[in-house]
């Protein structure tokens, strides 16, 4: 018995901060290839492309794409939206996905940068939500806890 109450627990949070080792899929356009890439962003027509089947780049050596970036331009007035995995960047803005970096030039040039990596598909908008086997974790940590005492 006093086994279990220690063997348990650890088992539990073993679970719960286990990290999967799956790779993120991104959406892949562009809008001055097809219109539907720009916002609002209608992926009707796209597959979503698993970053983990992308090739490594000759000049980025041994790094691997593990995000999905959306970037959003206006060049001379005209808008171009481009969708794609990420090898390079962050997650937003200091860690928080609801910011992007935006840049401004001369020439009537904008360009909006927006990185993610919370879920499959991130690069549509910035919804967040929880992680579903966290979820799972928590709740059977809680009713291990309820079970032991």
């Amino acid at each position: 018995m006093v086994l279990l109450r220690v063997t348990l627990p650890v088992l539990v949070i073993a679970t719960v901060l286990m990290q999967t080792g799956y790779s993120i899929k991104c959406w892949d356009c562009r809008s001055d290839a097809d219109p539907k890439c720009s916002d609002p962003f209608d992926n009707t027509t796209f597959a979503i492309t698993d970053c983990a089947t992308l090739k490594e780049l000759d000049y980025l050596k041994g790094v691997l794409p593990t995000m999905c970036r959306k970037i959003r331009q206006k060049v001379n007035g005209v808008w171009k939206y481009i969708r794609s995995c990420a090898y390079l960047g962050e997650p937003g803005i200091a860690g928080d996905e609801r910011f992007c970096l935006m840049r401004t030039g001369t020439y009537n040039i904008f360009m909006e940068y927006c990185t993610c990596n919370t879920k499959d598909g991130c690069n549509t908008s910035s919804h967040l939500r929880i992680s579903p086997l966290l979820l799972w974790g928590a709740i059977s940590a809680f009713l291990l806890f309820l079970m032991v005492r």
